[in-house]
């Protein structure tokens, strides 16, 4: 095995996704993603718990930098833009737009990655929310703010997905336009 090659993690997720959809989820082993990757069994389990994690790296980067983000926000600010000032700086830790298509129709088509990806929802969720309250916010009014801005972010991300040529700021301005025009229709 090359352990002199760098980049261990990309390379084991991208071994992996390559396998997810050349022969499906279920028919991959851990022992093939790591000689794909040309690395050993014991490296892949140094990033990851297990072979449904390796789609899911980085949401721990995801969440430290939403939250760090909230926690810098000047304090006078609402929840929603706090959140949304925050969301602003997720394109610096996602993975390459045909990573991300390749990844979600994997996921799409296995529902123990779906269970994974709503678990890690769900997480990132809790700790946006739990940065809100620190900052004042009452936990009700945290939780829908988390909420809804949640669905702010799906949807720019859905919609980068869709258009290559799309910027993701200007994406996620337009979502967050849609958001108050729905709110404030009768």
């Amino acid at each position: 095995m090359a352990r002199w090659e760098g980049n261990a993690r990309g390379r084991l997720e991208r071994a992996a996704l390559d396998l997810f959809t050349e022969q499906g989820y279920d028919r991959t082993t851990v022992a093939q993603i790591a000689q794909r990757a040309n690395l050993t069994e014991r490296s892949f389990y140094r990033w990851f718990a297990d072979k449904r994690e390796v789609l899911f790296g980085g949401g721990e980067e995801l969440e430290q930098l939403i939250v760090s983000r909230i926690d810098a926000a000047p304090p006078e600010l609402d929840p929603l833009p706090t959140l949304l000032a925050a969301f602003t700086a997720v394109p610096e830790v996602v993975r390459p737009r045909e990573f991300l298509l390749e990844r979600s129709a994997v996921i799409a088509a296995n529902p123990p990655l779906q269970e994974r990806e709503l678990i890690k929802l769900a997480s990132l969720s809790g700790a946006i929310t739990a940065a809100l309250v620190r900052r004042g916010c009452e936990p009700q009014l945290a939780r829908l703010a988390t909420d809804v801005g949640s669905a702010v972010l799906r949807l720019t991300a859905a919609r980068c997905l869709a258009d290559e040529r799309a910027d993701f700021a200007e994406v996620l301005q337009a979502s967050a336009a849609d958001l108050h025009a729905i709110t404030a229709s009768r």
